[in-house]
């Protein structure tokens, strides 16, 4: 039996073409970046092509660009580090309720810093209002912070149109673009992002590296101590085999970006068709006309969550319920508590499929054929 991997939000496979150009960097180039003698001259040549090949994928210069350890760092970095800078200013920070843990977490522990948090509420289509956000402003604000493209549900916000109303507020304006970066066309200086996070795993890149855009005019403090890399705001020595695969994973996603909307569109929807075919009931969660391309979030009503997954997995396909920070725990979903309420059954019936790199129109069928079985067995109802 073929397993197929339909949780490409999670994590994606690293691209072959990615280890190739990684394995000659750890293997040859093992000087400090920080090192003025020729092993950390190589090294440091290295960054430097790839914050420049980094930069010109979201339209910034080379010099707005740091590298983390990832998705999770750089909002950190983001979030703590730039309320902390400009506090003088004011106390107050606006997010929403459907964000990654990331800045969830971020987000309580300014609370007990004595920030004042406003949550802006996400409703049945997965999106945010902007009139609810121009309401919530104040002239207190320092820092709104709205995710591109919803890790559980695909849903893109109006990045652009927020953007435009901060343009006028003294307000800082971040986005953890993770799952929109890799099919998403980005330009930071037309959209008026001020601080953009990104992850290379969720890229068919390596994990353990992302970087942080932050402009140049955005005051951010340091939240790790040490030397004085990345130009002072993120000490210890950087990952140069990491930075390799990340900047090979960036050329790659360049060239095949179109590419794959297209094929992950066609995906989306030849899943959705067999699973119709099948008679299986089901509801998308979400706007359909305002989601990301490779995901979909589905509600099936009468199957319980975990049994579904338990069930999946034995058939060979890979998905989740969710976010896999919360993998393993039983736990609703934050996301879909905040767009129906925390009584309502989808919360616990929800399953999120998402494609990549490695899916075809073959497997995709195949996994839909499979997956309408399973539902019908649960229900105990003939194919």
């Amino acid at each position: 039996m073929e397993t197929i991997y339909l949780d490409h939000a999670a994590t994606t496979p690293l691209h072959k073409e990615v280890l190739d150009v990684m394995i000659p960097v750890a293997e040859e180039v093992f000087g400090n970046p920080s090192s003025i003698h020729s092993y950390g001259r190589k090294a440091r040549q290295i960054l430097d092509e790839a914050r420049r090949t980094m930069a010109r994928s979201i339209s910034a210069d080379e010099k707005e660009i740091y590298f983390t350890s990832g998705g999770t760092e750089a909002d950190n970095m983001a979030f703590i580090g730039t309320a902390l800078e400009n506090r003088k200013k004011g106390n107050h920070i606006i997010t929403t309720n459907q964000e990654h843990h990331a800045i969830y977490r971020s987000a309580e522990y300014l609370e007990q810093l004595g920030f004042d948090v406003t949550y802006l509420p996400i409703y049945e289509n997965g999106l945010i209002s902007l009139d609810d956000l121009k309401e919530a402003l104040t002239e207190k604000t320092i820092l709104v912070s709205v995710m591109y493209v919803n890790n559980e549900t695909g849903v893109i916000q109006p990045i652009p149109e927020i953007g435009e109303m901060l343009q006028e507020h003294q307000a800082f304006f971040h986005t953890d673009a993770v799952q929109a970066y890799g099919l998403l066309d980005i330009n930071v200086k037309e959209m008026h992002i001020d601080l953009l996070s990104t992850s290379a795993h969720k890229i068919n890149g390596p994990k353990g590296i992302g970087f942080l855009y932050a402009s140049e005019h955005v005051p951010v403090s340091s939240l790790t101590f040490g030397g004085e890399q990345e130009r002072k705001r993120r000490a210890g020595t950087e990952n140069v085999v990491n930075v390799k695969g990340f900047q090979k994973a960036v050329e790659i996603m360049n060239e095949t970006r179109k590419e794959n909307r297209e094929k992950y569109t066609i995906l989306k929807e030849q899943f959705l068709e067999i699973l119709k075919e099948k008679n299986v009931d089901f509801d998308t969660n979400g706007d359909p006309s305002r989601t990301i391309s490779s995901i979909v979030n589905i509600s099936f009503p009468g199957i319980n969550v975990e049994t579904m997954l338990t069930n999946l997995d034995l058939s060979g396909i890979a998905a989740s319920s969710g976010s896999a920070c919360t993998a393993g725990t039983v736990d609703p979903s934050h996301v879909l508590v905040a767009m129906y309420g925390k009584n309502d059954e989808r919360i616990n019936q929800s399953i999120r499929f998402s494609f990549g790199l490695n899916n075809t129109v073959e497997n995709i069928r195949e996994a839909a054929i499979r997956i309408a079985q399973i539902i019908h067995r649960l229900k105990g109802k003939r194919r």
